[in-house]
């Protein structure tokens, strides 16, 4: 047991040593290497903590619809009533309820929103609404 033992330690300091002239050998070579990725780690680090330290979170104040938009786009009250409850991802028959009309209705004002806007689906009329400022 006793020879494992000093054999495992000769072997592990002959490791340790071999690591050691390996770390010597390869910090004389690539010293200017090790030097120029050590300072741009430093200035990449320091970048980051500037950017996040420097760069302010503002915080969004109360949404404001954009009365002009609605208007130029020709957009009624019930189909705002409409676009508002679509950007909060209700489905047809959800909406009919929350306005009290028939699906059918529902239909027909999403069209005809389509149409003003510009829009093929669901999705790209609620992201055109939002860029527009017309829904929050």
């Amino acid at each position: 047991m006793r020879t494992i033992v000093a054999y495992s330690a000769a072997l592990g300091i002959g490791a340790i040593l071999l690591a050691w002239l390996e770390y010597k050998y390869v910090t004389r070579v690539f010293a200017g290497e090790i030097y120029i990725l050590l300072i741009a780690a430093t200035f990449t680090a320091l970048g980051v903590w500037a950017g996040w330290r420097l760069t302010r979170r503002r915080e969004p104040g109360p949404f404001e619809k954009n009365e002009a938009a609605l208007k130029s786009l020709g957009i009624s009250a019930r189909e705002y009533e409409t676009l508002e409850l679509l950007a909060h991802g209700l489905s047809n028959k959800e909406i009919a309820r929350a306005l009290g009309v028939s699906p059918n209705t529902v239909k027909t004002h999403l069209a005809r929103l389509y149409e003003k806007l510009n829009a093929s689906r669901r999705g790209e009329a609620v992201k055109k609404a939002r860029e527009l400022s017309l829904v929050p």
